[in-house]
């Protein structure tokens, strides 16, 4: 091939190029590639890789346009990935699992925290997710607050936008002579959690359920050597109780504990104290219907025989045998309760059939606030009806 021929065949390939060259100019000009065209995968954007490919397009008017949507577009992905990654987020939206219900623990009731993750293991209630994040407040299904940790939030709460579906769960556990009321809160609760037998979700401080095989057989009276015991630290002269105490301790001994009586024990110590004692003095600080707290429960549990002040005994025996404790209202005054006392003292025959009802049942506590949580979950599932509370302080305080 001669020169003059080379020269041509060079001249045709460079004029070519160039027209190639514009052709691949003008398309990037006038096509606007999808996202999903480059290799900049949504599994995998981060904010290196993403510019990098944004910035290999031609520097060109639509080049920085593509780069502006590249970058909007990672963005976006990078919140649809924290999302995914968040299993209340995930619980909350997932459609196929129409169970699973997500509560806001708005605060911790009297600071006691517990495990978020144990409602399947301490109660065998499923489809249930826990979680203290206020973030999530909108993907809640229910929110549980706790009357005594409201405080100054109220005037908060007020203002906040809820979803249509949400459940506000108002949870109380104290009498009402011990809780605040909340002024300009008609209408704000839609359910309610308590120890009341008529409130939505049910919670009592414990309960007696079908006992086992082997506590049945491993069951036995605690040996005894003390007749009256007492353990209490909220002395208040106006309560009923005092009045009672001070009357009845002028028949019979009574052993006193806790900071009232400058004898505190530990948890430990609590269960041996009790134990030790024929008589427990499970005397509440207020008198309410169905208001019957740990100190009947935890009589019952350590094998002592409780003596009660609170509602009727008809009220105590939709809960417990009533062979199984002793209402200082059977007596005429304190000196008749001071007197049957030892008379049960002085025969252990009699005693005895105060523990009868141990041949059938146990006693089960109610782990304080979980409980709650994870019953309102299972609420929440069952349930798919409108309720609101239009006024809290008339149902409670009234």
């Amino acid at each position: 091939m001669t020169p003059k021929t080379l020269s041509g065949h060079r001249h045709h390939i460079i004029i070519g190029l160039v027209v190639l060259m514009c052709f691949v100019a003008l398309f990037f000009v006038y096509y606007k590639p999808a996202v999903s065209w480059l290799p900049c995968p949504r599994t995998e954007l981060t904010p290196d890789t993403c510019k990098h490919v944004c910035l290999d397009v031609p520097k060109m008017e639509k080049a920085a346009q593509f780069e502006n949507n590249c970058t909007l577009n990672y963005t976006m992905v990078q919140q649809q990935t924290a999302d995914t990654q968040s299993p209340v987020l995930e619980s909350a939206q997932n459609t196929k699992d129409t169970n699973t219900k997500v509560v806001l623990i708005w605060s911790w009731p009297f600071g006691h925290h517990f495990n978020l993750d144990s409602c399947g293991s301490e109660l065998g209630i499923t489809g249930c997710r826990l979680t203290d994040d206020r973030s999530q407040l909108d993907k809640a299904h229910g929110v549980m607050f706790h009357l005594r940790d409201i405080g100054g939030d109220l005037s908060y709460l007020l203002t906040l936008s809820r979803p249509p579906l949400q459940k506000w769960v108002w949870m109380n556990m104290e009498s009402p002579a011990n809780s605040p009321q909340l002024p300009g809160a008609d209408h704000l609760f839609n359910l309610t959690s308590n120890y009341r037998r008529d409130s939505d979700i049910w919670v009592p401080y414990g309960r007696l359920i079908e006992a086992s095989e082997e506590d049945k057989k491993t069951f036995q009276i605690p040996t005894k050597d003390k007749l009256v015991c007492w353990i209490v630290s909220n002395w208040n002269v106006n309560y009923k109780r005092v009045g009672y105490f001070n009357e009845l301790s002028k028949y019979i001994n009574v052993e006193g504990y806790g900071r009232h009586f400058d004898k505190y024990i530990d948890q430990d110590d609590y269960a041996k104290v009790m134990s030790s004692c024929k008589f427990y003095l499970s005397f509440e600080n207020s008198i309410y219907k169905d208001y019957m707290t740990e100190k009947l429960f935890n009589a019952l549990k350590y094998g002592t025989v409780p003596v009660v002040i609170g509602p009727p005994r008809v009220n105590y025996e939709e809960y417990i045998p009533g062979d199984s404790f002793i209402h200082i209202d059977d007596f005429g005054s304190p000196q008749e309760l001071a007197e049957h006392l030892k008379l049960l003292d002085q025969n252990q025959e009699m005693y005895e059939q105060y523990f009868a009802w141990r041949k059938y049942f146990t006693v089960k506590e109610s782990p304080f606030g979980l409980e709650h949580a994870c019953r309102i979950c299972e609420y929440l599932n069952k349930n798919h009806n409108f309720r609101v509370f239009t006024n809290i302080n008339q149902w409670y305080w009234s």
